[in-house]
């Protein structure tokens, strides 16, 4: 159990970008009417933008 939560722990960047930077862009997004770019919905960009930001912050360590 203590290797799974250490696990699960590690790749916590990656799911606080998916989880709460994802829906924070979309909601920006929508609220201040700006469209999505590549045409994708405001969500799906929110994913891909938290996601790879959550990435980057897990590989490098930090998120600036």
């Amino acid at each position: 159990m203590a290797a799974v939560l250490k696990q699960v722990l590690a790749w916590m960047p990656f799911f606080f970008g998916i989880g709460f930077i994802a829906p924070l862009t979309a909601q920006m997004l929508t609220l201040w009417s700006i469209p999505a770019p590549f045409g994708l919905s405001p969500i799906a960009f929110g994913l891909a933008f938290g996601g790879t930001w959550g990435l980057i912050a897990n590989l490098r360590g930090r998120w600036l």
